[in-house]
């Protein structure tokens, strides 16, 4: 063998072009997640822990939240807007402006949800021997608990006016400060609150409510129900009249068995019922329907309340949306890339696209069409076809009947 040139001899086999493809596959996804865990790693979003360094022992948790909500640190009175990735210690207030509103789980696996408008202290929040203490006090606005199976070492206290009020497991109970009478106000829809005013103590149960007044608890009553409304319908459209405007008659249901009861209505352009954004506020109706006139075009929301003649007063309904349409010569809106997917049983899942903004119906649920015209919606549905319904703010609308099995538009209306 002569070492001074050596040689190197392959063997060649015989590979199929798919095996060829395979690996190249393989690689590429393998460079791909390599290169993908990397950008995740460098921007901290592989991690579960928000920094658990920085958050204290038993700290609450921020669910969600909406708008403006801010919280104040007890130890440095230093004023944040909450994030994704804020913590609620004890001693720190939580603030929500007219937009704003927060749900927070406590150390006792128990909610706070905290309506717009709405001050709210975490006085102790702490576990020991096994136990756990949460104690929060409402300065102003509306809080709602509601509590798990609790053990007999939980202690969930909710501080209102001159009251404290020991929320038990399986409960569901709303704090209102009332600022006409600038007392308290404490609603059972489920379960009960212990209340303690003046060293008296008084059990609220189910479908009940009390107030707190001038350091006294007054009578139990039964809880006043919001009425339910019925027209305008949730999501219902209204065209306008030759003038350019509408004349709408809000409609709702008495509570049941309730007494003689005035009603407080109100429309605004926000679902959150801001100052600035409200076009009627009427007090003391003494009738179960309202006929406001002249509503230019737009998206509105209403919701009412009843007050009884004890002076209780009912939570606000929840608000439905309507929407006023500019009467006009109606054009028909086309819908393409339809798309069906069986999800299992019944349950299907429909995309297409159309015109954006627009907004699709489908077996009674509606979604909007994004910014590029794409749609998609999930629903049920025992027939082979379905209905879908196509509209826009300005009154054009079409109507397909789709086919369930082969994902085409079989006709159009």
């Amino acid at each position: 063998m002569d070492n001074r040139n050596p040689k190197y001899y392959v063997e060649w086999w015989n590979i199929r072009k798919s095996t060829i493809y395979g690996i190249v596959a393989v690689v590429v996804l393998l460079c791909l997640f390599g290169g993908g865990g990397w950008w995740l790693s460098r921007r901290d979003l592989l991690t579960t822990e928000t920094k658990n360094a920085d958050i204290p022992k038993d700290a609450a948790r921020i669910i969600s939240f909406d708008g403006d909500v801010r919280i104040i640190r007890a130890d440095t009175r230093e004023t944040i807007l909450v994030t994704r990735e804020t913590y609620v210690a004890a001693g720190d207030t939580i603030q929500t402006q007219a937009d704003g509103r927060a749900q927070i789980q406590m150390i006792d696996g128990s909610t706070l949800s905290i309506r717009p408008n709405s001050t709210v202290i975490i006085r102790d929040s702490q576990s020991i021997f096994g136990g756990t203490n949460v104690r929060v006090t409402l300065d102003e606005g509306q809080l709602n608990v509601k509590t798990n199976d609790q053990t007999e070492t939980t202690e969930n206290v909710v501080e209102v006016m001159e009251s404290e009020n020991r929320v038990l497991s399986e409960t569901d109970a709303s704090f209102n400060i009332n600022e006409q009478t600038n007392g308290g106000e404490i609603r059972i829809s489920r379960g009960g609150v212990e209340a303690s005013v003046g060293g008296e103590k008084t059990l609220i149960k189910d479908g009940e409510f009390a107030a707190v007044n001038n350091g006294k608890l007054s009578a139990k009553e039964r809880l006043l129900i919001a009425p339910k409304l019925t027209s305008p319908a949730a999501t219902g459209q209204i065209m306008t009249a030759p003038n350019g405007t509408s004349d709408i008659t809000f409609r709702w249901q008495k509570p049941e068995a309730s007494s003689e009861l005035n009603y407080a209505l109100q429309v605004a352009k926000s679902p959150f019922f801001v100052p600035d954004a409200m076009i009627l506020q009427r007090d003391s109706l003494t009738n179960t329907n309202f006929t406001f006139g002249n509503i230019t075009p737009g998206i509105y929301y209403w919701r009412i309340r009843a007050s009884a003649a004890s002076g209780q007063i009912s939570e606000w309904s929840e608000p439905l949306k309507f929407t006023v349409i500019k009467r006009e010569a109606s054009q028909g809106l086309t819908a393409s890339e339809w798309q069906v997917d069986k999800v299992g049983g019944n349950v299907y899942r429909i995309s297409g696209r159309t015109q954006a903004g627009a907004v699709v119906r489908i077996a009674g649920r509606e979604t909007f069409a994004a910014s590029d015209g794409s749609f998609r919606l999930q629903l049920s549905a025992a027939a082979s076809e379905t209905a879908v319904e196509i509209s826009d703010e300005t009154g054009n609308r079409s109507r397909y009947v789709l086919s369930l099995n082969t994902s085409r538009a079989v006709r159009q209306n």
